[in-house]
């Protein structure tokens, strides 16, 4: 799905929510809904569907979305909610049976929708293979039978026959309360007596099961509900839109955290690497990547003397650069007033100033080299290749740095705290390896292989971006300037599933939000952020998007980003 294809949906499913909640100061975008200024979580995973499914999953995610607005006190649920994370993941899930449940039955469209949406959720849960285990197989039939007392409508024909041996089981641990579900759906507060009880006996034989042998996957106490939310919302979902964050993390009614709920730590720094990015290329290869992109460079056109000016005039400061004589007009230069005498008609006897703009300022562009940026690769070398020798024909001091982990799933450090007997909340459990394309000391000339480099699919694997920000706030401050900027080009939210399925799952975006906003207080740099196909807004507060579906778009994001590199800042009008 296009970025433009993707706000075009947006606005439906925003004007779907509005119209079925009826409340007009309903805004949603990416996936994140948003009432009156602020954000509104939404835990329940079959209302954030992945980007490939068909229309009528959104369409039944946005009813869902409307009847929580409609029928649920976001305020009592907050207060009603258990402490215990496994439980207040399945019991945010029963609230949400409860409104689904409530739909107007002459709204015969959305009661198709909300089943179609439940369905695919289903199927997918069931397909990913997590219904192979005990607690997988457990989760998915107290999900399906819990839905089918509430609503009335039946489970899913096709896993009906996978569940029926745990659908029996389940009834001298949920059964009377199961019957107190229905029957007080129209009352949140005595509904929520017995949704707790349900939600506190599931997730005590949820516990008891993750601690047997063959259970399922095993994490330690507390981190259960964190593997179970990067399971559901994560796993399942496809991208990880803005909703899915409050599950089990301890937000607020409003979608905010309170202050100081997440600390970040790191388990160890043993294996953290930085290395020059050409250096991870064997040289035949690097001049292979290097072609190729010189071919694309020539193949697109782009008029990077063009882009040098209004970059050099944008960024740059006016300072006198000495004067300009025989002029018709200005300062009368005295050298010429004898000439004057010896010919009166002469008129270029003026000088003036000589203004020019010279650029004091730097900037660094900080690549996430995440799996899901690799197909972007190719795009975000022509965009940093162009604007590399732009920035340099301008005067502008630039770096070119990239952040990914050394390996997929936690690697070295993973395996230590594996080791170390699996303590509980480690913090960050992955390898940093941050990358230099360019530096600022080095040439557009002399950086080419680096650049190069951004097309070699072995660098991309998970993305911790809050380190990442950080060490180029770090790099960017050795670099003698007046202004500089910090632009990030990302595709999508901070993930490492080692980390995620050993903590809060909200660590790493918790932690880039308070790097940012600590660097927004201190204010020696400003940090925009460069979106790929994604809105970076919630994270960056001066940010724009790029559509990189084809040559024509291809050719925009130039103007894109060198509009977001030149806006003016707060209190200096622009040029």
């Amino acid at each position: 799905m296009t970025p433009r294809e993707r706000r075009r949906l947006d606005d439906l499913l925003a004007a779907a929510i509005r119209a079925v909640s009826g409340d007009p100061q309903v805004a949603w975008h990416e996936g994140e809904l948003r009432r009156r200024g602020a954000r509104v979580p939404l835990p329940a995973p079959h209302l954030h569907p992945a980007a490939g499914d068909d229309l009528a999953s959104f369409r039944g995610a946005a009813d869902g979305v409307a009847l929580r607005l409609q029928h649920c006190d976001l305020r009592l649920h907050e207060q009603l909610c258990p402490a215990d994370p496994m439980a207040r993941l399945l019991f945010d899930l029963l609230e949400q049976y409860r409104v689904e449940s409530l739909a107007d039955p002459s709204m015969v469209g959305v009661a198709a929708n909300l089943d179609h949406r439940h369905r695919q959720w289903s199927l997918a849960f069931h397909h990913s293979g997590l219904t192979d285990t005990a607690s997988g197989l457990f989760v998915y039939t107290v999900a399906q039978v819990c839905r089918a007392r509430i609503t009335g409508r039946p489970v899913v024909h096709e896993t009906e026959d996978a569940i029926e041996s745990t659908r029996f089981s389940l009834a001298p641990v949920i059964g009377s309360d199961l019957a107190g579900l229905r029957r007080h759906r129209d009352d949140q507060r005595a509904y929520a007596v017995h949704a707790l009880a349900i939600a506190h006996a599931v997730a005590t034989v949820l516990h008891e099961t993750q601690a047997s042998p063959g259970g399922g996957a095993r994490v330690r106490g507390g981190d259960e509900a964190a593997h179970w939310h990067a399971l559901l919302w994560r796993g399942l979902g496809g991208d990880d839109l803005g909703g899915t964050r409050d599950a089990g993390t301890g937000t607020g009614p409003d979608g905010t955290r309170p202050a100081g709920a997440v600390t970040y730590t790191v388990f160890t720094t043993a294996y953290d690497r930085e290395e020059r990015a050409a250096g991870a290329v064997r040289p035949e290869l690097a001049r292979q990547y290097r072609a190729e992109l010189d071919r694309s460079v020539a193949r697109l056109g782009v008029n990077a003397g063009r882009l040098a000016r209004r970059l050099a005039d944008q960024l740059g400061e006016p300072s006198l650069a000495g004067w300009e004589v025989d002029q018709e007009a200005g300062h009368i230069d005295g050298h010429r007033l004898a000439q004057l005498i010896s010919d009166p008609d002469l008129r270029r006897l003026f000088r003036v100033e000589h203004v020019q703009h010279a650029a004091h300022a730097s900037v660094t562009f900080l690549l996430d080299c995440s799996g899901s940026m690799r197909a972007h690769g190719p795009a975000i070398a022509l965009l940093m290749d162009v604007f590399s020798r732009a920035l340099e024909q301008a005067g502008v001091s630039n770096e070119i740095l990239g952040f990914t982990t050394g390996a997929w799933s936690g690697g070295r450090a993973h395996r230590d705290w594996l080791r170390a007997g699996r303590p509980a909340r480690p913090g960050r459990l992955n390898e940093l390896r941050h990358l230099v394309f360019k530096d600022a000391a080095a040439s557009w000339r002399q950086a080419r292989p680096g650049i190069a480099a951004l097309l070699h699919p072995d660098l991309y694997r998970e993305g911790i971006d809050g380190e990442a920000v950080a060490w180029a706030l770090r790099r960017s401050g050795a670099i003698d300037a007046r202004r500089r900027i910090v632009a990030v080009v990302s595709d999508g939210s901070p993930m490492d599933s080692a980390t995620v399925l050993a903590n809060d799952p909200d660590l790493l975006d918790a932690h880039l939000r308070e790097v940012v906003a600590g660097e927004q207080e201190r204010g020696t740099a400003e940090i925009l952020g460069i979106g790929v196909g994604l809105d970076l807004s919630r994270y960056y507060e001066h940010s724009c998007m790029l559509d990189l579906a084809g040559d024509a778009e291809l050719r925009a994001m130039f103007g894109v980003v060198a509009d977001l590199l030149c806006r003016p800042r707060e209190g200096r009008p622009r040029r």
